[in-house]
């Protein structure tokens, strides 16, 4: 192949690894997870409670005017921002007109690992209302979309600023051309930071809830407040850097101070990774960033260089040079892959959590697949390094292109798995979520002319006892004192006629019954109040017996 159609083939595949992270985007890319609320999703109260505790399985903090608790009446009834104290959130609620029926609480709040997190959850004061509330919906579908595909093109930008410049640095033929490395590196700069700038877009259009195209300028300068935006700022600062320091390093022009400096912005900038994802939010964050960004040092040093190698050198260049370069580099990517295999399975170590996690999540299926190809990968690598060592591969450079070729075919498809993983919540994270009430029995919100009658019955098991519990309101959700309740539950289709029920008042509102069903089916339930010496009502519905 020429060098035309290897570039062209590795870029149909980089194509190709984009479209793969593309399609496997998901809308709902959470890092942190609800592992506790109060009151339980979909738990029935009594009463309405005077506030809501949202707890997360890691630190949190809140999107403003993106926290609330709307009311069965669809009205807003959270009182200011939510206070939060490490993992919990805090969510106050007025303390007059806290209407019955079923309440919704719906968030977005940053984890500490930068990613927005949003969802909601509903719970109910005295009976589930027969139209719950609902949250404005927001299309997040775009930026699902835009932020693997940013993060993919800033791994790849990775890979071409660091493996041209190291090898122009230290093993470059006196006699070979330089522009074209120095291009390539600069090149990658660039998709580094277009990649950053679409991370930022991306975050932007997480965190407010809000389609990609509507962002506003306020919108974008949010980002800048949060942690994760000052570290892209200063990841683009760096590569600001980089690109004034990198092409007289390159040139071969550039002294001890210049090389330094720009070793320490290259240093500097692969931390910028894991400060901006799951490493700050693991349980132990210094080891966590160390590991990651020895992980990405090896992947870029070890690729970025085979891709340099393989494009400028294997081509054209001497056998006695190539014999001297390809030990060499082969020590250099023996030692790089060393460190990416082994800082990689302690740091997959802490991102599971527990050997389970590694194929019952979604993120551990994902490392499994990458830890299956990286393994075949390494396979052919060990195959050149037997060519190295027998002093054979520089005689046979087509052989060395095509084993490179398969490895960096193999490994695009790697960065794109990598771009939709740091998009994944962790497996430690799996099998945290908090569990919504199990319903047992019968609970309902019924209006008539007079008043809002909630009831329950529990368990709604024939054959056995079951208690039943009444509450009546005003239109306007004041407690409504009954002077006299009739009750009678009958089952037609049997031919069981009406069964009167005799009724406890527990309070001026409340009513307790113990009924007993002899079948099962669907029974008629009637329950009629009197509120006065001529206002009666009578609600009836249909409660399904098990």
């Amino acid at each position: 192949m020429t060098r035309r159609a290897r570039v062209t083939a590795l870029l149909g595949l980089v194509l190709a690894a984009l479209c793969a992270a593309l399609g496997s985007a998901s809308p709902a890319a959470a890092h942190a997870v609800v592992v506790a609320t109060t009151p339980q999703h979909d738990e029935v109260l009594g009463y309405a409670p005077r506030e809501v505790l949202v707890t997360f399985s890691e630190t949190i903090a809140v999107v403003p005017g993106r926290v609330q608790v709307l009311a069965p009446d669809g009205k807003r009834i959270n009182v200011g921002e939510p206070e939060v104290r490490g993992r919990t959130m805090r969510i106050a609620l007025r303390a007059s007109d806290r209407p019955l029926g079923t309440y919704l609480v719906s968030y977005r709040v940053i984890s500490a690992d930068s990613h927005p997190v949003a969802g909601s959850f509903t719970f109910a004061a005295g009976a589930p209302s027969a139209t719950p509330p609902l949250p404005a919906e927001a299309d997040a579908t775009a930026a699902a979309t835009l932020l693997p595909v940013a993060k993919y093109l800033g791994y790849l930008g990775l890979l071409l600023a660091v493996g041209p410049t190291l090898l122009t640095a230290t093993l470059w033929p006196r006699r070979r051309p330089r522009r074209g490395a120095t291009i390539v590196a600069l090149v990658g700069l660039g998709l580094i930071a277009v990649g950053t700038l679409g991370t930022w877009i991306g975050q932007a259009a997480q965190v407010v809830g809000a389609p990609v195209g509507r962002l506003s300028t306020a919108d974008l300068r949010a980002v800048a407040d949060t942690d994760v935006g000052t570290v892209l700022a200063v990841r683009l600062a760096l590569v600001g850097l980089a690109a004034a320091l990198l092409p007289a390093v390159t040139r071969g022009a550039a002294g001890r101070r210049r090389t330094g400096a720009l070793a320490t912005v290259g240093v500097a900038g692969l931390v910028t990774w894991p400060l901006a994802g799951h490493p700050i939010a693991s349980p132990v964050p210094p080891v966590s960033i160390v590991l990651a960004t020895v992980h990405i040092a090896g992947v870029t040093i070890w690729l970025g260089g085979l891709l340099a190698l393989t494009v400028f050198l294997l081509r054209g260049t001497h056998e006695r040079v190539l014999a001297r370069i390809l030990p060499a580099w082969s020590r250099w990517a023996t030692l790089a892959v060393a460190w990416l295999v082994t800082a990689g399975i302690m740091q997959a170590a802490i991102e599971l959590g527990r050997p389970p996690a590694l194929w019952e999540s979604t993120y551990g299926r994902l490392l499994l697949g990458k830890a299956a190809l990286l393994a075949g990968v390494l396979t052919v690598a060990a195959g050149q390094r037997r060519l190295i060592r027998r002093r054979v591969a520089a005689s046979r450079p087509r052989w060395v292109t095509r084993a490179a070729g398969v490895e960096l075919a193999v490994t695009a498809v790697v960065l794109a798995l990598t771009a939709m993983l740091v998009q994944t919540p962790p497996g430690r994270a799996a099998g945290t979520t908090a569990d919504g009430v199990t319903r047992e029995g019968v609970a309902q919100s019924l209006t008539t002319d007079l008043f809002t009658l909630q009831f329950d019955v529990y368990p709604a098991v024939a054959g056995t006892a079951n208690s039943l519990h009444a509450y009546v309101y005003t239109p306007q959700a004041k407690e409504l004192p009954v002077a006299e309740w009739t009750v009678t539950a009958a089952l037609p289709e049997a031919g069981i006629e009406p069964i009167t029920v005799d009724v406890l008042a527990l309070e001026p509102h409340h009513g307790s019954a113990e009924i007993h069903f002899p079948v099962a089916g669907d029974w008629t339930l009637r329950i009629s109040a009197r509120t006065s010496e001529i206002d009666r009502s009578t609600a009836t519905t249909t409660v399904t017996i098990r």
